[in-house]
């Protein structure tokens, strides 16, 4: 993901509640995040309600701490007719620190519905 194109969507401290006995942030956790931060680009962009149908595979790249800052970022691949695929980074910062590290990284695919639940064409922007 180009840094240039990246959106930011969400930023969280993590929280001892979000996290093992050992202090590291469940994986579990970090993924809702993502799913969420990716759901409000596909919300925003089909008009309306969008479901995730599909995340490709996860891997940790470094652990989450009590007490660090999450950055969700996420950029919008393709469009189709009823889908949108889209990229998320999640970034963590020590509180006490400048610099961010990329902890991992995931392509979620959304399906855009209606209120009947069904798939619903996603109006192209002009």
């Amino acid at each position: 993901m180009a840094e240039d194109y990246r959106e930011p969507v969400i930023r969280i401290t993590a929280m001892p509640a979000d996290a093992n006995a050992y202090g590291d942030i469940f994986g579990g956790w970090l993924m809702s995040l993502m799913d969420m931060g990716a759901g409000l680009i596909a919300a925003r962009h089909s008009h309306g309600r969008a479901v995730t149908i599909a995340m490709d595979g996860m891997q940790f790249h470094k652990p989450v701490k009590i007490g660090d800052e999450v950055s969700v970022y996420g950029e919008l691949r393709k469009v189709g007719r009823s889908s949108m695929t889209i990229a998320v980074e999640a970034w963590r910062r020590h509180r006490h620190e400048e610099e961010q590290v990329k902890v991992t990284e995931a392509v979620f695919t959304f399906v855009a519905i209606d209120d009947a639940g069904r798939p619903r064409a996603i109006e192209q922007e002009s």
